[in-house]
């Protein structure tokens, strides 16, 4: 039987658009209560008032360990516990190394990595004291595929696999699952599409999955039963350049 997330409060970084906007759109369907935490607070409110969901709206960059902090505090302190982290805000960089900006570079993989794994600390505490959880961590194909473009962005995805493939190993006896979702390219902004026509096109071309195929995805991860973790799910368009 699938897992019911009625009521279930769950935390999304990066939820200002792409997969983060899409699973808010998914959960709140689902019945849970979210903290949408983001640079973009206008975005997110204005999500926020699309949802037939009980919403926090929390300011949040994730390379600032204080934001990190307060978004945690200011969930616990609204809903009382934390039962699923979607950590998905994420930084995307392609190019040769020699030429990159480094500062740009660094800066990337810090959200990428230490933005992950500062949300995964934040929250553990609590989950532990509930004696279940879930963390998925938005990963990427680049994490399991050296891609030749973007050799700090793999370098980031791939530390992020490796994380989530020992630390669930130390909380599966605390009830807590932890899962990545590894998708190939995906049509949103990350990839410079903004414009719903050209994702559009990019999705019917098979060339892009869509925010909402991820969104879907996750859902079907959360919605196992407590004995069943999908460590990874890797997703690809079918028509795959990677």
């Amino acid at each position: 039987m699938p897992e019911s997330l009625t009521d279930k409060v769950v935390i999304i970084t990066g939820a200002s658009s792409g997969i983060g906007a899409a699973c808010a759109r998914l959960l709140a369907q689902q019945g849970c209560k979210l903290a949408l935490a983001a640079r973009r607070v206008d975005d997110m409110h204005a999500l926020a008032d699309q949802l037939a969901a009980e919403c926090l709206v929390v300011e949040a960059d994730m390379t600032a360990p204080a934001d990190i902090s307060n978004m945690v505090d200011s969930t616990l302190e609204r809903f009382g516990r934390v039962d699923i982290l979607l950590a998905n805000a994420g930084v995307y960089i392609r190019g040769q190394f020699a030429d990159g900006d480094i500062e740009g570079l660094t800066r990337m993989f810090r959200l990428n990595v230490d933005g992950v794994l500062r949300c995964a600390h934040a929250v553990i505490p609590s989950m532990k004291a509930q004696a279940s959880g879930d963390i998925i961590v938005t990963s990427s194909i680049a994490g399991t595929t050296d891609i030749v473009g973007e050799p700090v962005y793999s370098a980031s995805k791939n530390a992020v696999q490796t994380f989530v493939h020992t630390v669930r190993r130390q909380l599966a006896g605390d009830g807590i699952r932890v899962m990545s979702l590894a998708p190939g390219p995906v049509a949103n902004p990350m990839q410079n599409l903004f414009d719903p026509a050209e994702i559009q096109r990019a999705v019917e071309r098979q060339s892009h999955l869509s925010s909402e195929d991820c969104a879907e995805a996750i859902l079907f991860m959360l919605s196992r039963p407590r004995h069943v973790t999908i460590r990874d799910l890797v997703m690809l368009p079918q028509i795959d350049r990677v």
